[in-house]
């Protein structure tokens, strides 16, 4: 909902002269003060299908005027001796705000601090050193409101925390320490923690903003939860969750269920998944560090723009795939891998396999005399449909008509006429209605599953992206059960070579791959040479069980022979340099 607050706090407090917001508000002393100068966005209608890696212009309820105040008409409440007084009442351990307006609460309290108020009030808490536990419910619980903003002050360390057991457990009642109906921002200049003992730590059944300050949240379900979405646009977000660490949940409205990381730094280890959205999740900025998942990433479109990304994961690292709209899981019956040992080597895309051109037959097929392997793949020209999408002739067409990125899907081999993978595995070639793309940023996966799994489409078009990783059998570091891109950017990945997939022939850069697993040891450097001596790409192998290397970059031609060489040596990877005493693993051609 679209609000209107016009208000601003007292400069005092910070000294400032002459400032402007980020509005273009004057600011003079001994009037008014922003508290912080955070970007926002207005609330409008958009939609949060951007199959094709498009910018997620999905508004939310957050502007700047959430960050000013009138602090002359504040109201404080003193935590340790709550007094009852105009919108304000306590009674029985719950302190019940029922009219809009800033509240300033300090001290420590047992029980609940409820917003109950009309649908068209904003009301802001500040916390101000403030301790709220309850050991019955949620600890701050925001039964009705237009949004809700918790602001922590500069300077304060604050504590919002529940216990274990609930006296109300239904399906509609709270269920986190900090949980909220109406729209959720949280932001400031201070510090909170969040203890979620029951089930979630933070829970709205709207929509989530994290603007700035510095949030810790434990939690023995969830994280952070938001329902039609989650936008964290600053601060400093660490989580530690035994189930998903990050999500929005809506799969019912087409405008909402989106993720979205714009700046700040996010750290979450999760005992599932780690940052994830029922349809699009969208990085263009920022830090991410999943230290801990099982799952890292996860949502039916995945646009990577920009930021600093990291991803460890004990099954896929980044995975777009259908959600089952009965749940805020994902569908596992469109799974792209198999189980170890279950599914022949193939190539899936009909690429040729790659092998040394001084000798050596690519696994299944037999080599000519380009060192290329002289296999092809099948033409698929079977339909994948599924209840929300068809792909037909490698478009994948949504119900309103919008497209995907499939492409040249005539080249996917054709798969079994039940539509699995060989041996029973579970997994399928149906390629569906999800995409992965990576335009920017730094991205780093070490999965001990899949390294980056689409289930529609992967298009890799900028940026640095790194796979360490799969090092156990029936998984790939790069899968796509549609077209698989390479189109610019720098790609390595290093893991086992039984999966592999061939990248499209459609794609527009060029790539090698690298297969002689006693020479890719732990600890070792590959590295490429083109024609002139020049070293155009670098890749350390950080785990053990690596068989095959896969790298692209713009400096590697399809069709041009490169020399490829491993050393133990320590080799930076930006150099250009080949090291000494490198062995020679041979010349190899770029696909």
């Amino acid at each position: 909902m679209l609000k209107t607050v016009t208000s601003v706090t007292l400069i005092a407090a910070l000294g400032l002269t002459g400032c402007s917001t980020a509005s273009g508000t004057t600011l003079t002393s001994g009037t008014s003060t922003v508290h912080s100068a955070v970007s926002g966005t207005t609330a409008g209608t958009s939609t949060s299908n951007t199959a094709a890696g498009q910018t997620l212009d999905a508004q939310t309820h957050y502007t700047n005027e959430d960050l000013t105040w009138d602090s002359s008409g504040e109201k404080t409440i003193d935590l340790a001796n709550p007094a009852a007084t105009d919108g304000v009442s306590v009674e029985n351990g719950t302190i019940t705000i029922t009219s809009g307006g800033t509240y300033r609460l300090t001290g420590e309290y047992s029980g609940q601090v409820k917003i109950e108020a009309a649908k068209t009030d904003t009301v802001r808490l500040v916390l101000d050193n403030a301790k709220i536990t309850n050991s019955t419910g949620a600890a701050i619980n925001v039964v009705s409101a237009a949004e809700a903003i918790i602001y922590t002050a500069a300077g304060t360390t604050n504590t919002v925390a529940d216990e274990a057991n609930y006296t109300a457990t239904g399906d509609d009642d709270p269920d986190a320490a900090i949980y909220s109906t109406a729209n959720l921002t949280l932001t400031g200049e201070g510090s909170l923690s969040v203890e979620g003992a029951y089930e979630e730590g933070i829970h709205t059944t709207g929509g989530l903003v994290i603007a700035s300050g510095t949030l810790e949240v434990n939690a023995a379900n969830t994280g952070i939860k938001g329902k039609d979405y989650v936008d964290i646009t600053g601060g400093i977000v660490n989580v530690i969750a035994a189930q998903d660490g990050i999500k929005s949940t809506n799969t019912d409205d087409e405008s909402m269920g989106f993720t979205r990381l714009s700046a700040g730094s996010v750290t979450v280890s999760a005992g599932d998944d780690g940052l994830k959205a029922p349809r699009t999740l969208k990085i263009s900025g920022g830090t991410l560090n999943i230290e801990k998942s099982n799952e890292g990433i996860e949502a039916q479109y995945i646009n990577i723009l920009d930021g600093d990304v990291t991803v460890n994961s004990t099954d896929d690292g980044i995975n777009a795939s259908l959600k089952d709209s009965s749940s805020d899981t994902s569908s596992d019956t469109t799974s792209g891998t198999a189980a170890a040992g279950q599914q022949t080597q193939q190539n899936q895309n009909g690429q040729a396999q790659q092998a040394p051109a001084g000798g050596g037959a690519a696994p299944g097929g037999s080599q000519d005399s380009t060192g290329q392997s002289s296999n092809t793949g099948q033409q698929n020209s079977s339909t994948g449909q599924n209840t929300t999408n068809t792909i037909q002739n490698g478009t994948g067409q949504n119900t309103d008509g919008q497209s995907s990125t499939g492409q040249n899907q005539q080249n996917m081999p054709q798969p079994p006429a039940d539509g699995t993978m060989p041996g029973g595995g579970g997994g399928t070639f149906e390629v569906v209605d999800a995409a992965i793309n990576i335009s920017g940023g730094t991205v780093t996966v070490n999965a001990e599953g899949d390294g980056i799994d689409s289930n529609g489409t992967a298009t890799f078009s900028g940026g640095t992206v790194t796979v360490n990783g799969p090092t156990a059998g029936g998984n790939n570091a790069l899968d796509s059960n549609g077209d698989l891109l390479l189109n610019g950017g720098t790609v390595t990945a290093g893991s086992t070579a039984d999966m592999f997939e061939a990248p499209s022939s459609a794609s527009t850069s060029g790539y090698l791959k690298i297969t002689d697993s006693s020479a890719l040891t732990q600890g070792s450097t590959v590295q490429v040479t083109d024609s002139s001596g020049t070293v155009v790409a670098n890749y350390k192998i950080t785990t053990s069980g690596v068989q095959l290397v896969l790298l692209s970059n713009k400096n590697i031609v399809k069709g041009q022979s490169y020399t490829v060489s491993v050393t133990s040596d320590s080799v930076d990877a930006a150099s250009t340099t080949a090291a000494s005493g490198a062995s020679e693993l041979g010349s190899f051609t770029a696909a």
